[in-house]
C-alpha cells in the first residue's frame, strides 16, 4: 500500500503515546493484488479460466516525473487458471493490437515486446554462481544494463558484495546480446541443470506465434536482461517500450503463487498491465508533430424544438465526419447565441453550424 501518514493532533499524539504508528490509511499499490483476493473470495461462482480486464487508480510514492505519476490510472488483463503459453500469446497478441489501435491516430506504428522468463534469469544467475538469496538484489542492478551500461553495473554490484569472479561471468553472458537472437540460440550455453529447456522453447514459440497476430511493424524480441521490478513474477515477464520514450508503457508477467496465498489453493496466473497516463503523454506528444489539432472542429448547435427525426438526421451525420476524421461537437443552441459561439471559437471550433 501507499500508506499516508496522520496528520495534526492524530500525528502528534502518535509520537506521544509511544507506538509510533505514523500511518492512518492506505491507498492501492496496483489492482493485481486486489483481483486475487477478488478471485479467492468468488472462485466457485467464477469460470476457469477467468478472464479479466479492470481500469482503476493505484497509488505510488514514487517521485513524480514524465508519463509517472504518485497517483494514476492503472488499465489490467489478467487470465487466472491457464498453466499453458495460450495465456501469454493472448494477452501480448490483445496488448499489441490495442496499442496498435490507439497509436496509429497519431501516425506511431512501430514499438517493441521485450519478453523473458524469470527461471532463465535465475539459470543465468546460478551459472554466474549467485546463491538464490542474492538473486531478486542482483536482478534489482542487472534490470539497469541498458540505462547505465555493463561497466556501472558491474560496480554496483561489486559495492553490493559480490566477488568480480560472480560479477564478471554474469555480464558476459550479455556481451552479445543481439534484439534478432532466438531465445534458445542466446541460451545454448545453459545446460538442462540449470534450467527446463521448454521454458526456453515456450519463449521462442510465444515471440513465433504473436508475431503472426499483430501488425508487421510491431517488433517481438527476447530480451536478456529484462527483470521487471515485482518479486512476484514467476516465469514469462514482458514489458513493452517505444522510441524516444525512456519508460515502459506496459509490462506484466506470469504470477503463479500469489492467488494461492490468498485461497490455498494452486492457481495459476498472468497479466499485462497498460499505463494510461504514459500512453497520454505519446500521444500529447506526437499530436503537435503530426498537427493532430489541426483536423477541422465542428460545432453542431441543436433548436430544442426540433423533432427526435431531425435528431437521427444530426447525429448520423455527425458519425459520419467523426469517421472521416473531424471533431464534432454535437449541443444544444443557447439563447445567448453570440456567447455561444464566442466560447465556442475560443475552444477552436472553426465550423460553428446552427440546425433548426
Amino acid at each position: 500500500m501507499f500508506q499516508i501518514m496522520k496528520r495534526g493532533e492524530e500525528l502528534k499524539r502518535a509520537f506521544e503515546d509511544g507506538k509510533f504508528e505514523l500511518a492512518d490509511f492506505g491507498l492501492r499499490y496496483d489492482l493485481t493484488v486486489p483481483l486475487a483476493r477478488y478471485y479467492a473470495n468468488n472462485m466457485s461462482k467464477l469460470s476457469m479460466p477467468f478472464k479479466s480486464l479492470q481500469i482503476g487508480n493505484a497509488f505510488r510514492a514514487d517521485k513524480p516525473q514524465k508519463g509517472r505519476f504518485r497517483q494514476f490510472m492503472q488499465c489490467d488483463i489478467d487470465i487466472l487458471g491457464d498453466n499453458t503459453i495460450l495465456a501469454e500469446i493472448e494477452l501480448i497478441a490483445a496488448t499489441a493490437t490495442m496499442l496498435t489501435n490507439i497509436f496509429k491516430e497519431v501516425g506511431i506504428s512501430e514499438f517493441t515486446v521485450h519478453i523473458n522468463d524469470r527461471k532463465i534469469l535465475k539459470a543465468m544467475g546460478a551459472y554466474a554462481g549467485f546463491c538464490e538469496d542474492d538473486f531478486n538484489e542482483v536482478f534489482i542492478s542487472l534490470d539497469k544494463i541498458e540505462k547505465l551500461g555493463a561497466e556501472k553495473v558491474k560496480e554496483e554490484l561489486q559495492l553490493g558484495g559480490y566477488t568480480i569472479e560472480k560479477v564478471e561471468k554474469l555480464i558476459s553472458i550479455f556481451d552479445n546480446q543481439n534484439e534478432l537472437s532466438r531465445c534458445s540460440k542466446f541460451c545454448e550455453f545453459l545446460e538442462d541443470d540449470f534450467v527446463d529447456t521448454q521454458i526456453i522453447e515456450n519463449v521462442d514459440t510465444i515471440i513465433t506465434c504473436v508475431k503472426n497476430m499483430i501488425n508487421k511493424d510491431v517488433k517481438l524480441v527476447y530480451n536478456p536482461t529484462l527483470v521487471r521490478g515485482m518479486s512476484y513474477y514467476t516465469g514469462t515477464i514482458f514489458e513493452i517500450s517505444i522510441p524516444g520514450y525512456n519508460f515502459s508503457i506496459a509490462g506484466g508477467g506470469r504470477y503463479d503463487e500469489m492467488i494461492g496465498k490468498f485461497c490455498g489453493q494452486s492457481i495459476t496466473a498472468c497479466g499485462f498491465s497498460v499505463g494510461f497516463e504514459r500512453i497520454i503523454t505519446i500521444l500529447k506528444d506526437n499530436a503537435k508533430e503530426n498537427n493532430y489539432r489541426n483536423k477541422r472542429s465542428i460545432a453542431i448547435l441543436v433548436d430544442k424544438n426540433i423533432n427526435s427525426e431531425r435528431i437521427i438526421e444530426i447525429l448520423e451525420e455527425a458519425t459520419k465526419l467523426r469517421e472521416g476524421g473531424n471533431i464534432v461537437l454535437v449541443q444544444p443552441l443557447n439563447k445567448n447565441v453570440k456567447f455561444q459561439f464566442e466560447n465556442l471559437e475560443k475552444d477552436g471550433y472553426t465550423d460553428i453550424r446552427k440546425v433548426y
